[in-house]
């Protein structure tokens, strides 16, 4: 049982965390070929799954970007269906600085948050005009898979929505460890459940072949976060059909990390999320601890303790590195092993 004692003098703002992985010079990849700056694709004018991976929706996130870099340099083409790799949230990517990394994970709005039409029509902000131009990549893929990275050094964890399709495709692809099973965030939704990725699988017609992934490959400066986002691109190409195994060997050797020794659902109950900016924890949590009995304290909103609601609950990305009024700086789960 972990101790749950807070100390008076407790931090409320985390250290920084140095980052050891560069940005990529993607300069020779900026333009695209679809008249969208920032956007590729790629038709092998065979049958299949139309497929899109995506990259810096979060101007900080350097792993996708370096995976999306990879891809091209590598000449990866699909032997099936269409391939679309999009570098998004380019105008904040141009203001990375390793030594405030946060000040560049947006400019006006979080992109990852803007995803209904109501919103991307506003057309107010620069993420919702950037989003909007990248609608209809994503409302023209049938397969998504959104690249990310974590405020803190944690181990990798694949967001699947609600969604049991999305589920069977994580377990499928055999990595990571950590699966998320949520519904999204209450401030906004994001990409991967935008439009008919959002659908349950009930509904009749094209969503029955529709499927979206959203991978958190640890923290943002770690060289190993881009190992992750390597790992699972070349899992989600061979998933779709898009490559197979000895092309992806051919073109992108290494790439390909050990499948994970088992996989764990963690089925998210709730978030907790902050009055304001003065949000603590009691402890500096990383993720992924299982709090033991229901009713342990492990944190402090504006005065008001904040305990967990059943026993065995599972800490899902803690971090009060963005907390201010509104934000989430955890959320609660539920763990169930798979297989």
């Amino acid at each position: 049982m972990m101790s749950t004692e807070m100390s008076a003098d407790a931090p409320s703002t985390p250290a920084p965390l140095a980052f050891t992985l560069p940005a990529p010079d993607i300069a020779a990849w900026r333009a695209g070929n679809t008249g969208t700056e920032g956007v590729w694709r790629f038709d092998s004018g065979k049958p299949g799954r139309h497929v899109m991976i995506s990259a810096l929706v979060h101007g900080n996130e350097l792993c996708g970007a370096w995976a999306l870099q990879g891809l091209l340099e590598a000449g990866v083409r699909p032997q099936r269906g269409s391939l679309t790799l999009a570098f998004c949230n380019l105008e904040a990517f141009d203001r990375f600085d390793p030594q405030h990394h946060d000040a560049s994970r947006f400019i006006d709005q979080d992109m990852n948050r803007q995803w209904i039409d109501e919103r991307l029509q506003a057309a107010d902000s620069r993420e919702r005009r950037r989003a909007a131009a990248l609608r209809p990549f994503v409302a023209q893929a049938d397969w998504l898979l959104d690249l990310h990275s974590m405020h803190e050094r944690a181990a990798p964890l694949l967001l699947t929505g609600v969604q049991p399709r999305n589920l069977q495709l994580a377990q499928a692809m055999g990595a990571p460890e950590h699966i998320v099973v949520d519904a999204g965030h209450q401030d906004g939704v994001r990409m991967r459940d935008y439009g008919r990725f959002g659908l349950p699988d009930a509904e009749a017609g094209p969503v029955q072949d529709t499927r979206s992934l959203l991978i958190e490959c640890g923290f943002h400066g770690d060289a190993s976060s881009r190992d992750v986002a390597r790992d699972q691109c070349v899992r989600f190409l061979e998933a779709a059909g898009t490559l197979d195994a000895d092309e992806i060997a051919r073109r992108l050797p290494g790439w390909r990390q050990a499948d994970a020794p088992r996989q764990w659902a963690l089925e998210v109950t709730g978030p907790v999320v902050a009055k304001s900016e003065r949000f603590r924890f009691t402890q500096p949590f990383t993720g992924l601890e299982v709090i033991e009995k229901a009713g342990t304290v492990i944190g402090d909103n504006d005065g008001e303790p904040v305990t967990t609601p059943y026993d065995d609950c599972v800490l899902v990305m803690p971090s009060t590195r963005q907390a201010r009024a509104g934000v989430t700086v955890v959320r609660y789960a539920r763990r169930r092993r798979l297989g």
